[in-house]
């Protein structure tokens, strides 16, 4: 379904900044896979994700979704194939726009736009009947500003946005790590719901390796922009936080020295 062959990625080449982000990435994802990334800072998880984006242009390698190279397709002719949502509440919905416009906009991507903008009463039930289904009262609000909703509410908005159209790929990059614990919570519970309901493929970065090993069928770790552990839904049931710990250890020879991986 994706297929990531020997992706590779230096910023800043030739000078004293170089920093190679993808060092030979290569990973396999089959339709209906939720798979969980873990790394330390610098292991290459969003640089990954950015790639698979298009937000830059990789060095090496190649990206196939669906069967259909598109390792060089620009970023925006991507964005009908994928559905994203930021660690930044804030990014992915226009905040001066209400709540069903922003629905709107996430509705009809991809389709060809006239001059014609208003939202028709069947789309306004849909809209409605979907953000019912997130529990938190945004169906009587549709016509309030998104600036004024809570970081929480405003981050299940986007995420809702994110599976309206059923992407070919769902990218989620720490979605919840701007979020209160219970906020958190709950957005993780819709993303599970979400993904699982429309049998969604999905990339989900997370610093919380208790959420990695509940979440998803497979949880993968990265480490110095390769990925190094691939563990399936049997070898994660069994798992704690201690053993994916002395598993990066044995795999990359090192210790994963990061205090908000360590104190989550």
């Amino acid at each position: 379904m994706l297929v990531l062959k020997d992706l590779r990625k230096t910023f800043n080449p030739g000078t004293v900044m170089r920093k190679m982000a993808l060092a030979g990435v290569d990973l396999t994802l089959n339709k209906g896979d939720f798979i969980t990334v873990i790394g330390g800072n610098g292991a290459g998880k969003s640089t990954m994700l950015n790639a698979i984006a298009g937000t830059f242009q990789i060095d090496n390698g190649t990206i196939t979704l669906g069967g259909r190279d598109i390792t060089h397709l620009p970023e925006h002719k991507r964005a009908a194939l994928l559905g994203r949502v930021f660690q930044d509440p804030m990014t992915g919905t226009a905040a001066s726009m209400n709540i069903e416009e922003n629905l709107a906009l996430a509705y009809r991507r991809g389709q060809h736009r006239g001059l014609r903008w208003g939202i028709s009463a069947k789309e306004r039930i849909l809209y409605k009947e979907k953000l019912a289904s997130l529990d938190l009262g945004l169906e009587t609000r549709m016509s309030s500003k998104v600036g004024l909703l809570s970081g929480g509410q405003r981050q299940a908005l986007t995420l809702l946005m994110a599976t309206l159209q059923k992407p070919e790929l769902l990218l989620l990059d720490e979605h919840t790590a701007a979020l209160d614990p219970k906020t958190a919570e709950k957005v993780l519970r819709l993303t599970r719901h979400l993904i699982e309901e429309n049998n969604l493929t999905a990339l989900m970065v997370t610093h919380n390796m208790k959420d990695a090993l509940a979440l998803g069928n497979r949880t993968i770790m990265m480490h110095e922009g390769k990925v190094i552990l691939d563990l399936n839904a049997e070898q994660k049931q069994h798992m704690t936080v201690e053993d994916l710990l002395a598993q990066f250890e044995k795999v990359s020879g090192h210790e994963l020295v990061n205090d908000r991986m360590l104190l989550t």
